[in-house]
């Protein structure tokens, strides 16, 4: 962990005991103990569990780096307690507005000292029992949802056949270092709106943490990678948009004037990084890489890349003469068909006039459509889509580039964090939204020339490591072949484990499955 990260965590954990003091100083005299104790961090807080008579060893927990920050609250709350202050209002505010609150109590006229062995003999109701034991379960939760490991459920098909629509996974936090929340002021396991509100936000920018992740790892070549969408920093707050129909694209489309001209059909939402939506894709090259796509082959570094074995991809075959072929057909051959809409719109079967018709396959299923009796074996090609100029990143219409030729006329490196680019009118194409977005500078191109914050620049060092993304289901997935690069900052943990799959019922054997 970064030295500066660490000195951030802590900052936040001796603020939280100071800013209350000056209420604190007051009530320490009160209990009959030196004012001047209050004003020392952390000795304040060993003070006060020394006042209540309560174990002296949570002092020591608030040196953990942010669960220290849950601890802190509950050395509030007994202290209150002392001064027979037991209404769960007033817990909530030593809680969570502890530098107005004991200011406030210590001006208390009706205030009195008790001590800890009145606090003793205090009950609390049966309904405190069950509100105190779900803040502290939402506490935990959210501590293990932050720090350890995420449920995520898999809403589209730009995975299959690796993963399916509706499998449930454990995200790992750990295998790439946890990430602290950006925006930490939040409402508990919702992600960026309320459910049910049309669009209403779950999250204050109030607070806002700049990029800190402990114990970071970098992402390793052909991980399962769940992150925060690059280009969901806009969106349009409408169901049928979010990142489904992204904002960027819209704009491609009809001009930026006409969205942000027209607020009432196009209502904009801006999200930090960590509340932009989450993907799931592939790793298939990391920071430093080249990669090309030439005739649907993926290749890194000049070599061809990894192939999922359950990847897959469109061919085209025919039918013999006077032969006929079905959906049930495939399926009975131990093929998996999506025939519903999903992400990309094609389904996985269908005639493409006369005895041609198309189906999505992995390598295996290629093979199984070979051995039914009424396909052409012959006739079976993958299918490759055109290129158009500007129908892929970067847009630019001097690049003709499709989801099967990618980068075939000359390859795309990957930033790394600490190398340098230089600043040609090509690399602009590719890397200004790193430079200008993702790296926060200014970014300004005049007669020829790049200034970066104001000074001209040739070259860029970046800051960040980046990463490139591919659904296993290659044409069927909105990828980094639509919106480039995804940043370090970006990346919120490992696709470890199904724990449970669902298809009008549990698929049994996807169960406990490690995801490779």
């Amino acid at each position: 962990m970064p030295l500066q990260h660490i000195l951030v965590v802590y900052l936040i954990s001796v603020l939280l005991v100071f800013l209350p003091s000056f209420g604190l100083a007051k009530l320490f005299a009160k209990a009959g103990r030196e004012s001047w104790k209050a004003y020392v961090p952390f000795y304040n807080t060993w003070v006060m569990q020394d006042i209540a008579k309560r174990p002296k060893h949570w002092v020591f927990w608030q040196f953990i780096p942010v669960v220290g920050w849950f601890i802190t609250p509950g050395i509030f709350i007994e202290f209150a307690k002392v001064f027979a202050r037991y209404s769960f209002g007033e817990h909530i505010m030593a809680s969570l507005f502890a530098p107005f609150y004991f200011p406030w109590l210590a001006g208390r006229k009706d205030l009195r000292y008790v001590g800890p062995d009145v606090v003793k003999h205090y009950k609390k109701a049966a309904w405190r029992e069950w509100v105190d034991a779900a803040i502290f379960a939402i506490v935990a939760a959210t501590l293990i949802r932050t720090f350890v490991f995420e449920a995520y459920t898999i809403p589209s098909s730009s995975m299959e056949k690796t993963l399916l629509i509706n499998d449930f996974l454990f995200v790992s936090k750990l295998s790439y270092g946890p990430r602290i929340p950006n925006t930490p002021l939040s409402v508990p396991f919702m992600h960026n709106y309320l459910p049910g509100s049309s669009g209403r936000k779950s999250y204050s920018t109030a607070i806002e943490l700049p990029y800190i992740r402990w114990f970071a790892s970098p992402v390793k070549r052909n991980d399962a990678v769940v992150f925060n969408f690059p280009e969901g920093d806009t969106v349009i707050n409408r169901p049928e948009f979010q990142s489904a129909v992204p904002y960027y694209q819209m704009v491609r489309a009809l001009g930026r004037q006409a969205i942000l001209g027209n607020p009432d059909e196009y209502p904009l939402a801006i999200h930090p990084v960590d509340k932009t939506d989450n993907y799931i894709k592939r790793c298939v090259a990391v920071a430093g890489d080249s990669l090309q796509i030439i005739a649907g082959v993926l290749y890194v570094n000049g070599a061809p890349a990894y192939v999922p074995p359950h990847s897959s991809t469109f061919y085209r075959f025919t039918v013999k003469q006077g032969q006929i072929i079905s959906e049930e057909d495939l399926r009975e051959a131990g093929i998996r068909l999506n025939m519903g809409d999903s992400e990309g719109g094609a389904k996985d079967f269908s005639s493409i006039g006369g005895n041609m018709f198309r189906a999505n396959l992995s390598v295996g299923e290629l093979e199984k459509l070979k051995g039914i009796a009424s396909v052409d074996v012959a006739s079976i090609q993958k299918e490759i889509e055109p290129t158009a100029p500007g129908a892929m990143f970067p847009y630019d219409r001097s690049i003709s580039w499709s989801v099967d030729s990618f980068a075939y006329d000359h390859a795309l490196w990957v930033p790394k964090k600490g190398a340098s680019v230089e600043l040609t009118p090509r690399n602009m194409l590719f890397y200004r939204r790193c430079i200008e977005v993702y790296e926060n500078n200014k970014l300004q191109e005049f007669n020829g020339k790049v200034f970066i914050n104001d000074k001209e620049a040739t070259s860029y060092t970046f800051k960040m490591d980046y990463y490139w993304m591919m659904g296993d289901n290659r044409h069927k997935s909105q990828d980094s072949r639509y919106w480039g690069f995804v940043p370090e900052d970006h990346i919120v943990g490992k696709a470890w484990m199904i724990w449970m799959s669902w298809d009008k019922g549990p698929r049994w054997k996807r169960l406990f499955n490690i995801i490779k």
